[in-house]
Parts: structure tokens; sequence; C-alpha cells
């Protein structure tokens, strides 16, 4: 079997940096089963992933190094076809959630790690770009093709990490950007939520939870995810252009149906004022926290622009008002 780069015997790397993480006070982890190189870019500049997406390194002056997307790899669904799919039953996959889970029984449970993989939507316009992709729903037999490939990897993907125990799983799927969703709601209820609902039907008959990660303004959408059994969404972006798409609104609504995560704008704890950081992170937290349901976090990750100092003013509300019974002054 082919692992493409990928050691089939283990997941290098997730005890250093579990150790950072917890150091921290990041308490849910994640073991990466998905999204595997599957052709690598010439010097060392990136790759090609498993569902056709380019990414490629990039360093910024201080010397970190992130991993950035850089186009689609199909240009047609025949570059597509003649594409080898993802194995749902690659070794490296059950190594690396294994792994990860293993290390946290190391470290005392006081770290949670949970297995991560693509799902329907990101991974499939990312793989042709938006244009192409765009293109290609014009054509029903060929998009739901594309989707049921997506949808049938995930879900016999998810399958194998419940008979290991897998008590959560969570699925980076991006559905839409600041300006609202990448296609009209019926197509995403047509050709993707019919499969979200069979992977949360699935999950919840093994008691296990699914965590969807989607940034974007996905009100017109809201209620189908719920509908379709997502026990978590993050991170629903506080910075989109709908005034509407509010975390504290949605809660109001859908509080008791499904839990939030993050919301802490990557924006406000880059050049926010430390008290500006420590104000909303107490909102949140005395809004969302009280009886369960909420997941505090950034809303969407701690990027290089982040100081130390505001990290820690997010980090230290946690610590002082993040314990049950919750009580946060005014």
């Amino acid at each position: 079997m082919k692992h493409y780069g990928i050691d089939p015997k283990g997941a290098g790397g997730y005890k250093l940096s579990y150790d950072f993480l917890r150091l921290v006070g990041i308490d849910l982890v994640l073991s990466y089963v998905g999204l595997f190189p599957r052709k690598f870019l010439e010097r060392g500049k990136g790759f090609i992933d498993e569902y056709g997406r380019i990414m490629k390194f990039e360093q910024y002056k201080d010397d970190t190094r992130i991993i950035t997307y850089h186009g689609g790899y199909f240009k047609n669904f025949e570059d597509y076809e003649s594409w080898e799919q993802p194995d749902p039953n690659l070794n490296a996959r059950l190594a690396q959630f294994l792994e990860g889970r293993k290390i946290q029984k190391e470290m005392n449970d006081e770290i949670f790690s949970i297995p991560a993989t693509g799902s329907l939507m990101e991974c499939t316009w990312e793989g042709f770009g938006l244009e192409t992709f765009s293109r290609l729903l014009s054509k029903q037999k060929e998009i739901k093709k594309v989707f049921d490939d997506r949808g049938s990897f995930t879900l016999e993907l998810v399958k194998i990490l419940i008979e290991n125990d897998a008590q959560m799983i969570l699925l980076w799927d991006d559905y839409g950007f600041k300006n609202g969703l990448f296609m009209k709601p019926s197509l995403y209820q047509k050709y993707i939520f019919p499969w979200i609902k069979q992977i949360c039907d699935y999950a919840h008959k093994n008691d296990s939870k699914i965590f969807l990660h989607s940034d974007g303004d996905l009100l017109e959408i809201f209620e189908d995810i719920i509908n379709c059994g997502v026990d978590v969404i993050n991170p629903v972006e506080s910075t989109t252009a709908n005034p509407e798409y509010d975390i504290f609104k949605l809660n109001k609504k859908y509080g008791e149906r499904i839990t939030f995560s993050g919301n802490l704008s990557p924006i406000l704890l880059a050049l926010g004022e430390i008290s500006e950081i420590e104000s909303y992170a107490k909102r949140l937290l005395r809004e969302l926290a009280p009886g369960g349901g909420y997941i505090f976090g950034s809303g969407h990750s701690i990027n290089p622009a982040v100081t130390l100092d505001r990290f820690e003013a997010m980090q230290s509300i946690k610590r002082k008002y993040g314990n049950y019974p919750i009580n946060v002054p005014d």
C-alpha cells in the first residue's frame, strides 16, 4: 500500500507539540488523519495533497514557517477522474490517531486529542480552484460524482476511527467566506448535508461526536447544519460582513441544540488593546459557558501576528473565570 511520505507506523512530533500546547493552556489538540501529501513540489517548496490542493511553504521575516493554499491541481473533471482517490484504509490514518491518543494517555488526559480530516466542501473547491469549481457546478452529474466521492470517503474514515474508539472527530469544511456562502443554500442541501447527516447519525449511534470547523458567514445554512446533527460548530467568525451572524444571537436561538467553539477574533488578538481582549473573552464565558455548550478559544487560530501578551490576556481570563460554576463579572 502506498503511504505518500507518511510514516504508517507512527506519528512523529506529537509529543513535542502536545507538551507545548499543554504548557500554554490549550486543552483540545489534534491528530491529523487526512490532507496528506500526494506529490511533492520541487526543492521542498510544498506539495499537492490527496485532494488536489497545491500547498506551499512560506516564511515570515521572524523565520516563522507556515503552509498556505496556492490553488487547485485539477483543471477540469477529466483531471479529477485520472487522480487516485484517497483511501480511507491507509494505515497511516489510524496510526496518526492512535499515536495522538497514546500521548494523551501518557499525559494523564490533561489534553484531549481528536482526529481531524478534510470533509466535503472545502477540499472539493480547493482541489479545483474556485473558478473551475464554479463552472463544474453547472454539470450536475459530474459535481455529484465529486461530492459523493468526498462524502463516501469521509463517512468510511469516520467509521474506522469510531471503531477504534474516537470519541470526537473534527471535520475541516469551510462553507463560506466573510461575505457569504461559496454556493447557494440549495446546493449544500442537495450535495453536502445528506452526507454530513449520515456521518453524524453514525457517530451518535456509536457514542461519538462531530466537531465541524467552517469559516465564513453561514447564517443561511446554520439551521441545516444543526439539523444534520453536528455537535460542535467552530469558529462562528465575529468578523464576517453580516451583523446577524453573531454568536450571541445564535446562542439564544440554538444554544440548546449545538455547542459553540471559538469566536475570539484573531484580528482583535493581533491588534486589539489588552483591555478589549479581556472584555470580549469575559463576555464569551459569561454569556455562552453557563450550563455547558461552549468551548473557549480563538475565532480561527493564533497566528504569527499575535504577541505573547495578547495571547496571555486571553488565556488569563480562561484560567480565572473558565471553571464551573461560571461566575464572570460584568
